[in-house]
């Protein structure tokens, strides 16, 4: 200190100011760029579990505080008794080790104790695990399906039943990270069709996956389950407040497993039945007829409206792609006279680097193969129609 002190003085006056002043603008650009806390997400330096927002989470958090005071307590009194033994009973102070075969005392104790420490600490977790598998008696049921990268919601049953989603990585976000220009507190956990339910409401989650496995992940809900392809697994929550929560896929599910974040939006019942009911009028709008016959033009403005919400992510808007990612502009597959060529790639996937589109409606992958062939410099001509699609999908 005194010798940093020692080298200020030694500066001449302006120079002293310059380095202040340096030093108050390197703080105020970082001061700018602080990240700070996600309500219902994660939280800068966050050294705890979420704050619960269920009764599970709850739980969950007072048996790992639990835990961990047992542990503490043991590891204090093993050790302690341990290096106690070492510091008093050392050679240096003359002291000679007791010799002895058994003690049947020594091994009924150090047996009894373990074994009721082992039931205590079992007991209440046994308890809120038996409790987190019983998904009966839901007021809601929705089935997400994990795809690479995205999450499709399926309302089963209950209100707003038929309500069908495709939660994606917001446009924006994917950017900023192509970018390298991580912004704001939900950086990466904004998207285009967040998760909605309500407050006070069992929600039976039911997994599974459309590709590779997935894990869906809510810690203010206290819950995990593993999407697994060919396999139905199922989950339960009851939101106590209304907000927005945050999770992530928690499965390695390949390159672009950091961009498929999850999005709850907890509304109160009022709004949800609100909600439910806008959406599924919007959803009956929206539905389109396979049999209808489309003109170029028309499949061309749907189309490229899909694709920006789907496929501009990864291709890009200007049809070029990057890396990894093949470029639709001038691309064989787009301008190859067999059209069906390109509506399997998109129905199927390709490799790993393309996933399958299935979750899209025939219409929309008919105009989005419309688009990309009618786009850029691809000039074809050649229209796909919402049929050609729909006999595609049983092959």
């Amino acid at each position: 200190m005194n010798h940093f002190r020692s080298l200020l003085l030694a500066r001449r006056p302006r120079q002293l100011v310059a380095l202040l002043s340096m030093a108050a603008l390197s703080l105020g650009v970082r001061a700018e760029q602080v990240v700070r806390d996600l309500p219902g997400g994660p939280a800068v330096l966050q050294y705890d579990l979420h704050p619960p927002v269920t009764k599970i989470a709850s739980e969950q958090q007072d048996l790992h505080v639990m835990m961990l005071w047992i542990c503490g307590v043991i590891f204090v009194g093993v050790f302690g008794v341990m290096f106690y033994s070492i510091f008093a009973h050392r050679k240096s102070k003359g002291a000679k080790s007791a010799s002895f075969h058994e003690s049947t005392t020594v091994e009924i104790v150090w047996t009894i104790i373990p074994f009721l420490i082992v039931i205590g600490m079992a007991l209440p977790a046994t308890k809120a695990v038996v409790a987190m598998k019983d998904t009966t008696n839901a007021d809601l049921t929705i089935k997400a399906t994990g795809y690479q990268w995205k999450w499709g919601y399926d309302y089963l049953k209950g209100e707003g039943e038929g309500i069908q989603l495709i939660s994606t990585l917001d446009a924006s976000q994917r950017a900023l990270s192509d970018a390298g220009t991580p912004q704001g507190d939900n950086y990466l956990l904004k998207v285009d069709e967040p998760l909605v339910v309500p407050v006070q409401k069992k929600v039976r989650i039911i997994t599974t996956a459309n590709d590779v496995i997935h894990s869906f992940m809510v810690p203010a809900f206290g819950i995990k389950q593993d999407a697994i392809p060919g396999f139905v697994r199922d989950t339960w929550f009851r939101a106590e407040k209304t907000g927005d929560f945050y999770g992530q896929c928690a499965e390695l599910c390949g390159k672009e497993h950091a961009y498929m974040p999850i999005h709850v939006k907890v509304l109160s019942e009022d709004d949800y039945a609100k909600w439910a009911e806008g959406k599924l009028k919007a959803q009956a709008a929206k539905a389109d007829d396979p049999s209808k016959v489309w003109t170029l033009e028309d499949l061309v403005a749907r189309g490229q409206k899909v694709y920006a919400a789907n496929c501009a992510v990864c291709h890009h808007e200007n049809g070029k792609g990057g890396g990894a990612i093949k470029p639709l502009d001038a691309a064989a597959v787009v301008l190859d006279a067999d059209k069906a060529k390109q509506v399997h790639i998109v129905l199927n996937g390709q490799n790993n680097a393309m996933p399958a589109w299935r979750q899209l409606s025939d219409t929309e992958i008919a105009a989005v193969v419309t688009f990309t062939k009618n786009h850029w410099s691809n000039k074809t001509g050649q229209i796909v129609q919402p049929a050609e699609v729909l006999a595609q999908r049983g092959k």
